[in-house]
This record gives C-alpha cells, structure tokens and sequence, in this order.
C-alpha cells in the first residue's frame, strides 16, 4: 500500500481524473525557445503544461496535456512570448468539427512559431562584427563614380549611399560597441529571467494585498476619526475641560515666572546649607552671637565682630 502511494504521488499529472488532463503533441520547424513546464493556454486561460519538447527528424515534437477545453481536429497551434524576458507559451486555437484525436501530432502545417528578437540581435551583432567597413565604403565611392553620368536623380541617391557608407566606417567601433553593449544587456536579461519574473509576481502580491487591506485601512480611518470626535465632546461635555484649561494656565504662569523660580532656587541654597550645618553635630543647634559683650567691657572680643 505504502508502495501504491508513493507511486501514486509520483505520477498524479498522469492519472485520468486528478492529472493534467489528456496527452496531445504538435509538430513545430524549431522549439522556438519553449521548454518542458511552460504553459499551454486556449484564448488566454490556462490549460494545461507543456510535458516534453524533443527532436524528432527535421523538426521538433511537442507534447502538453490540456484539461476543461474542447479541441477540434483543426486545432492550430503557435509558440507565443509571454513576457518581455524571452518567456514562452504554447497558445491552442480550437476549430473543427470532430474531436482532436490524441493520437495524431498537429502537423506542421497548422502551427507557427514567433519572431526572437533576442536571436536576431545576437546574429546582427556577430554579421556587423565581420563586415569590412573600409572596403564597403571604397566601394560605394567607386559605384558612385562609375555612375557618374547617370540621371541626377539616380547620382543622387548614389552619393547619399556614399555618405551613408562614410558614416558608417568613421562610426565603426561606436557601432560595435553599442551592438556588443546590446548583447550583453539581453543575456543578463535572459539570465535573470527567472528573478525578475519572479520580481514581477511578488510585486503582483503585493498591490493584491493593498487593494484587499483597502477596505480595511478605510475602516480603521474612519473609526479613529469618529473616536476623535466622541472624545472631543467628552472633554466639552465633562469637567476635564475645565481641568485641562487650568492646567494650561498653570503651566504657562510657571514658564513666564521660570527665571524668578531658578533665581529663588539658588537663592535658598546657601540657607539650606548654613542650616544644615547648624544642626549636623547632634539633637541641638550650634550658633555664635557676635556684639553681646562690647569691647569696652573687657579683651573678650577686642575686635569685635570683625575679627
């Protein structure tokens, strides 16, 4: 049972009910860059994966399963870009009148393959690289003088192709350069296909989740809104107005009066210090009368109360 199980988890695309659905196969002249994975679609909805994608003689055979969609037996199919990065998808235009026997590739003849914009920048780059930019301009100046006495119409093109050929030799290791930048640009992008792919998706998530948190943040806004209210009346209608409004009076009496308290404050520290010491020796006071005894009386304080 155990066996059964796993062997069943292994292989539930294949099962008839709960797997991708039916196996059907296409003939294509190349693979146009699709892969095993990448999707299989019938007017945009997705149906499907695509199961294997394999050689076989003069052109490639593509296998793909789709499920919930009627196919005809003159079903088309054509390898479409699913994004800017190279991405590519197997797109079905169901047509017919019978039923598209699984057994039977669609030919050749009913699918298409797109355009890669990726490939013909690299070949462009490779073709300019070997073009000799010297002997194309020497000869455009040589066809030019040798149609010399040709219409001026036809001498005219002639030279603009003369000065186009110029151009193009004065800006050959520009040329080069930008075409070689250009290359290198679109295989960084195809290498990082998957992390900007997967860029985009996270990003997708997220404006999913703002827009469903959007009603909820509205909520809340409105309900701290109405609870502002609710509070102001309560401080209207209650005495903590008044309170507030004293406290306020209260707090702005000591920031006018802050220099006089400062003031008073060191004031009283001298005070606080010489009573201190009055009475840090024990339970008494110690004090000294100056001027109880005059000095006439006697040398018991002949300088007085100055000595």
């Amino acid at each position: 049972m155990l066996a059964l199980g796993v062997l069943t988890a292994l292989n539930a695309r294949s099962l008839p009910v709960l797997g991708d659905g039916t196996t059907y196969s296409a003939e294509f002249t190349e693979a146009a860059g699709l892969s095993e994975g990448n999707d299989v679609r019938v007017a945009g909805v997705e149906v499907g994966r695509v199961s294997d994608v394999r050689l076989r003689g003069d052109h490639v055979l593509v296998s793909f399963r789709a499920k919930g969609a009627w196919l005809g037996d003159a079903t088309s199919a054509a390898i479409r870009l699913k994004t800017v990065l190279g991405q590519k998808y197997l797109a079905l235009d169901p047509q017919g009148e019978g039923t598209l026997d699984p057994g039977q590739p669609i030919p050749r003849s009913r699918t298409t393959v797109p355009y890669d914009i990726l490939a013909a920048f690299g070949t462009l780059s490779s073709t300019v690289d070997h073009i000799d930019t010297a002997r194309l301009a020497k000869s455009f100046d040589t066809l030019s003088a040798t149609l010399a006495n040709t219409p001026q119409s036809v001498r005219a093109a002639l030279t603009g192709l003369s000065r186009l050929s110029d151009t193009l030799a004065s800006r050959d290791s520009q040329l080069a350069r930008l075409l070689g930048n250009t290359r290198v640009v679109s295989q960084t992008l195809v290498d990082r296909d998957a992390a900007v792919r997967r860029l985009l998706d996270d990003g997708n998530q997220l404006l999913a989740e703002v827009s469903n948190r959007e009603a909820a943040i509205s909520t809340l806004l409105d309900g701290s809104r109405q609870l502002a209210t609710e509070l102001s009346g309560l401080i209207n209608e209650s005495r903590v107005g008044p309170l507030l409004t004293q406290l306020d009076q209260l707090t702005s009496m000591l920031q006018r009066n802050q220099d006089a308290l400062a003031a008073g404050i060191r004031a009283f520290a001298p005070f606080v210090r010489l009573g201190t010491n009055l009475a840090g020796s024990g339970r008494w006071i110690d004090g000294y009368l100056c001027g109880l005894v005059l000095p006439s009386f006697g040398p018991v304080n002949e300088e007085g109360c100055h000595g």
